[in-house]
């Protein structure tokens, strides 16, 4: 194998090691270097967003209204949700649109093809008077508020994006400070690696027979 393959093959076992998709190399075959050198492009397009983003949101993230990183479940901006809405509401504020039509131009013209998860965060302050049943409603229906400005006002496609409501069951920092409640109170955007599992023999086989039994 040349070096342009096995950097690939060092790249996509790395990414796959954070994603938990499973793959299975056939020593030889065309198709398994074609698909790692296709998964080595997305990663790359995804890296490259990434600079793209830092450039776009420079101003937001120096304010600390937005955090950037590559994690473990892709390239995730990190908005704090008292810059998107007010306290206790999902509707989203009008000073949040500048920001999020920097997000939803790079979604439609640099990582088109990647899938987009938005997942909503609360603190771990119990719903008093907000008229929510709990943290799970208002995340989720601030997630949604995002999805729903994206898909419909930002033109993303609606078959990209999915919504996730933690409420308060993943915090980034303690819950026993202001500060800390504040990084909780979040909206993330989430661009997921384009993974795809390469099957292996026992796998087509399978298939194959199963094909055949149904003729």
């Amino acid at each position: 194998m040349d070096l342009k393959s096995l950097k690939a093959i060092l790249v996509i076992l790395l990414v796959l090691s954070f994603s938990g998709c499973s793959l299975v190399i056939q020593k030889g075959r065309r198709s398994d270097v074609q698909k790692i050198e296709e998964l080595s492009q997305k990663v790359d397009e995804l890296t490259q967003a990434q600079n793209i983003f830092e450039e776009r949101l420079f101003q937001e993230i120096k304010d600390k209204q937005v955090k950037l990183k590559m994690a473990e479940k892709g390239l995730v901006i990190t908005f704090v949700a008292d810059v998107l809405f007010d306290s206790g509401k999902a509707k989203l504020r009008p000073e949040a649109f500048p920001s999020l039509d920097k997000v939803a131009k790079v979604l439609n013209e640099n990582v088109a093809d990647f899938k987009v998860g938005i997942e909503g965060h609360t603190d771990n302050e119990p719903i008093k008077s907000s008229g929510w049943k709990s943290n799970w409603e208002l995340s989720t229906e601030r997630a949604l508020s995002v999805v729903h400005y994206l898909s419909e006002e930002k033109n993303v496609a609606g078959e990209r994006l999915s919504v996730l409501g933690y409420g308060e069951y993943h915090p980034v920092a303690e819950n026993s400070s202001k500060r800390g409640k504040q990084l909780n109170r979040r909206v993330e955007v989430v661009i997921f690696p384009k993974l795809t599992k390469i099957k292996d023999a026992g796998e087509i086989e399978e298939e194959n027979e199963v094909k055949e039994n149904l003729k």
